[in-house]
């Protein structure tokens, strides 16, 4: 049978997490987890609910309160109540600044024999032929433009904006 954690908080403790739960602006999770531990405190001045109980009152699973305990006596309270921090980016940047002025320059440029205007296709195919990237999808090339709201449709392709004269 898995080790089963009591929590005895401090008073300093119990004020903290009633102000959490009480006052200003939180995240719902956070006050979940301060109003399961106040529940759940079973110090002098706690009012040693069951698990049982103090899920069926917050609305959390026992197995859930089971590991906010945990991460309390373990860990502290700021880990019990806070989500942890992300350690690693989601992922890595592919495609950076770099990319995106070589793609803008290539857009820019003259279109291909044939052609008379650039294609989002034909635009991540140059990128690759010209070894700017090792591969590169049309989406990727259609979103990084959009990103930069550069339009290949329009007549004006950001080369040079037109000056607006007033005619007298």
């Amino acid at each position: 049978m898995a080790p089963r954690y009591r929590v005895t908080l401090t008073e300093e403790e119990r004020s903290d997490l009633e102000a959490i739960s009480t006052k200003g602006k939180r995240a719902a999770r956070t006050v979940l987890c301060a109003r399961a531990l106040l529940l759940l405190d079973a110090g002098d001045f706690g009012p040693k609910w069951p698990v049982a109980q103090v899920a069926e009152a917050v609305g959390k699973t026992s197995r859930s309160l089971e590991h906010l305990k945990k991460r309390f006596v373990t860990e502290g309270l700021p880990a019990a109540i806070e989500r942890k921090k992300r350690e690693t980016p989601p992922r890595e940047i592919q495609f950076g600044g770099e990319f995106e002025a070589q793609l803008l320059a290539l857009a820019c440029s003259e279109p291909p024999e044939g052609r008379s205007r650039w294609a989002i296709r034909l635009l991540a195919e140059k990128m690759v032929e010209l070894k700017l990237v090792e591969t590169v999808s049309p989406m990727t090339v259609c979103n990084t433009l959009k990103k930069m709201n550069f339009s290949l449709t329009e007549v004006n392709t950001g080369k040079s904006h037109p000056i607006k004269t007033q005619v007298s």
